[in-house]
């Protein structure tokens, strides 16, 4: 692929037979060339090669063999629209392993699926609905040194610059 063909509207297609290091490495490729939408048409998916192509990037997954013209027009579109698009049975999977990220992994450090805190999350919808640190610590019993804390570990987090650039970066990614 050519930088200099890559559109926002492009939409990347591979084709591999597994779903393994080399795919999701092929993944990562194709969307650090700005390609921001990619569907993986795979021969075998289990689970683990299911959440690699989940943590690559992947917007729409279709099996090989189910692979016609049309469901691939039909993934495409509806993948460039901003759809996630994954066979029902592998959903269900997905489903059930991000659950148990969440649970065994996430909560247990007091993240959630965001990669926000709760605490992050209200600090954050208030500084987007415009209260300050004064009005945003007395709105959640908070001091105004937490509220800078909450606000600087999100923006260090994230490498965002400013409070403007976390509520902007926290609204573009559906965080909040």
């Amino acid at each position: 692929m050519n930088e200099h063909q890559v559109t926002p509207q492009a939409v990347g297609l591979i084709v591999t037979e597994t779903m393994d290091e080399e795919a999701a490495a092929l993944l990562r490729s194709v969307r650090s060339k700005g390609v921001r939408h990619v569907v993986a048409v795979v021969s075998e998916m289990d689970d683990s090669a299911l959440m690699a192509a989940v943590e690559s990037g992947v917007g729409g997954v279709v099996r090989r063999r189910e692979a016609t013209a049309d469901r691939l027009v039909q993934v495409i579109t509806s993948v460039h629209r901003g759809a996630g698009v994954v066979p029902p049975d592998l959903l269900g999977r997905l489903l059930k392993r991000v659950s148990l990220v969440q649970e065994q992994v996430l909560a247990p450090h007091g993240l959630r699926a965001t990669g926000l805190t709760e605490r992050e999350e209200g600090v954050l919808k208030l500084v987007a609905a415009g209260l300050d640190t004064r009005e945003i610590a007395r709105r959640l019993a908070y001091s105004e040194r937490t509220v800078k804390n909450v606000l600087h570990d999100v923006t260090h987090r994230f490498q965002l610059r400013n409070r403007s650039h976390a509520v902007a970066y926290a609204i573009r990614e559906g965080l909040i």
